[in-house]
């Protein structure tokens, strides 16, 4: 089994194949799927490529590590999450680079996805040990109500590759806080991560076929088989709307408890009594973390007519500064795009804003030479009708439109099919909270850019997803809960 070794002093040269049971092991056909630098579209590496066969043999090592994982008392789960945080923690540079290696993401984003990444692990190790129970007395006063929180079975999560560290480590933990067994199917764009958190946590003490990983082109058939084993009873995805619809026509065959968490078209609202600059830091936040690669980005900022030309001219001056580069540079503000595919995607929703009557007020052109490059770029008057505010851009481009009045503000917002996350500016919280409430959408962040916490409920409303990850809610869906009646 090959392994692959990145730049910097890291702990161990990162397994490249599959994690079944308590080894790793290549691929049965031998199949490898290339890994791509971003930055140069240059093969770095190259994974396992997994078949059905394989998939099914992870479920069969997360059947027999299961009964002894359930069994496992709380403290010793939380003690074992609790050394994945610090094993995790320790090598936050080395993961950091990483993942601006395969993904291409900036180094202070990386930084911080490490810290948000490990932080799950800390959060279900403290809320492993405090699984809810019930006991009530029926209202008819013959008996007791008695109902136990128990594991839900065998869990598959699909990670995108967008955050792949965190994305994993958010499902990863409260399944183990609850007491199930996962196979982890991350995206085969930015596997290494997925791979080297997997062996952290190997390290710590994770006991083997608790957790098992499986890379592969072919996610369809793969994740299908796994889908259709009975012993399989946990879907946990995130991704796109589009994909996410198909997993939920293959779960519903077993009746298999699914999570989505979708695709997004955040709202930026920015009212005229509005701290100016703190919209502005806000703004470069939620569309510039992960040079706008992430389903919370603000892809429609919305901003008040009176405070709308200045917001243009100073997001235009902010985000024309910033240095576009390799994601390992220290220097670079604002990374490639994860492949061609997403620059090209991004470079058709700008024409068509621009053929529509929008203005490029900076970028807005594809650049020669290697890699998957982007500019940071603002586009002012975006007509209705624009593609550009019904898809997730998922790229560095601010869309400007102007608005009058808060009822105008909360219908532009509400007009999408999305329901992830919004953004809120204004000087009157009352105001402020009272379009919050109204937006339709799970995550509203007021007068910050800034809405994930692992201590949060995350998700979506409409063709954004179903249930929650983080905070008490994440743990309960790996959960079943089993009322027993009691009578003495």
């Amino acid at each position: 089994m090959t392994s692959y070794t990145p730049p910097g002093d890291g702990p161990f040269a990162i397994p490249t194949g599959l994690l079944i049971g308590e080894r790793w092991t290549a691929a049965a056909s031998g199949a490898t799927i290339a890994v791509d630098d971003p930055a140069t579209g240059a093969t770095l590496t190259e994974v396992a490529d997994a078949a059905v066969a394989e998939g099914i043999a992870a479920v069969d090592a997360a059947a027999a590590a299961a009964a002894e994982w359930a069994a496992t008392a709380p403290r010793k789960r939380a003690d074992v999450l609790l050394a994945c945080f610090h094993a995790m923690m320790a090598q936050q540079e080395w993961l950091a680079q990483l993942i601006s290696l395969e993904n291409g993401k900036a180094l202070p984003d990386a930084r911080g996805e490490v810290a948000y990444a490990a932080e799950f692990f800390r959060w279900y190790a403290e809320e492993a040990v405090r699984i809810p129970g019930e006991l009530a007395t029926s209202p008819a006063g013959g008996n007791r109500i008695m109902v136990q929180y128990q594991p839900i079975g065998i869990a598959l999560l699909i990670t995108p590759w967008n955050f792949p560290a965190a994305m994993a480590t958010r499902k990863i933990a409260p399944a183990l806080a609850a007491g199930c067994t996962c196979i982890l199917k991350p995206a085969s764009e930015t596997p290494l991560t997925a791979l080297a958190v997997a062996e952290i946590m190997r390290r710590a003490g994770v006991p083997a076929g608790v957790v098992n990983v499986v890379t592969t082109s072919q996610p369809g058939p793969v994740c299908s088989a796994i889908l259709h084993d009975p012993r399989v009873r946990k879907l946990s995805f995130t991704g796109s709307t589009q994909v996410g619809r198909v997993l939920l026509r293959e779960a519903a065959d077993q009746v298999i408890s699914a999570s989505m968490e979708l695709g997004g078209n955040a709202p930026f609202v920015v009212f005229d009594d509005a701290d100016l600059d703190a919209a502005i830091e806000g703004a470069m936040v939620a569309k510039m973390r992960n040079a706008g690669e992430a389903c919370t980005a603000a892809n429609r900022l919305y901003v008040q007519r009176g405070i709308h030309d200045a917001f243009v001219a100073r997001l235009v001056e902010r985000m024309g500064a910033l240095k576009v580069g390799a994601g390992t540079d220290p220097a670079t503000q604002c990374g490639p795009m994860i492949n061609r595919k997403a620059v090209d995607k991004i470079e058709r929703l700008v024409v068509d804003a621009v053929g529509k009557g929008a203005r490029v007020e900076l970028g807005g052109e594809t650049p020669a030479g290697d890699g998957y490059f982007y500019p940071p770029s603002v586009i002012a008057d975006v007509k209705p009708g624009s593609e550009i505010l019904r898809e997730e851009v998922f790229g560095p481009v601010a869309a400007v439109t102007a608005f009058d009045t808060a009822d105008e503000a909360v219908a532009l917002a509400n007009d999408t099919e999305y329901g992830l996350a919004a953004y809120v500016y204004s000087g009157d919280l009352k105001r402020a909270l009272a379009v919050a409430e109204r937006i339709e959408c799970g995550m509203v962040a007021v007068n910050r850019g800034l809405v994930s916490d692992a201590a949060a409920p995350f998700g979506g409303m409409k063709q954004s997803g179903l249930g929650r990850e983080g905070s008490h809610h994440g743990l309960l869906e790996y959960c079943e809960a089993k009322y027993i009646a009691v009578t003495w």
